[in-house]
């Protein structure tokens, strides 16, 4: 398994925004074949920082997932949205293990 940690750094005033775009991907990226741990809104410090990490079985199926979410209306319609509202400044990807034992998805997986 992998999962891809991306790193938003965003616009603090439009925070509601992107709160809103990182919903309408709680809906799109299941369907599409990604599995959605969650995004993460700064709470307190750094304001304009947020997170998102989604897993995968393997490189390859995260491949196949970005090709679904390009041809995927409603993920292209999102893209747009963040675009148009000018929300994300930066966005980082980092692919990353998890260690096994210690995240609650590993162990799903491995059952």
């Amino acid at each position: 398994m992998i999962v891809v940690h991306i790193r938003y750094q965003i616009d603090p005033f439009k925070r509601a925004l992107f709160q809103a775009y990182a919903e309408a991907w709680g809906r799109i990226i299941p369907r599409v074949g990604g599995r959605l741990i969650g995004y993460f809104l700064p709470h307190e410090g750094t304001n304009d920082i947020a997170h998102a990490m989604i897993g995968f079985a393997s490189l390859a199926d995260y491949e196949a997932y970005r090709a679904r979410l390009r041809a995927d209306p409603a993920g292209f319609e999102n893209f747009q949205f963040a675009e148009l509202e000018h929300l994300i400044l930066r966005e980082e990807r980092t692919f990353l293990a998890p260690v096994a034992g210690t995240m609650r998805l590993a162990e799903e997986e491995a059952r």
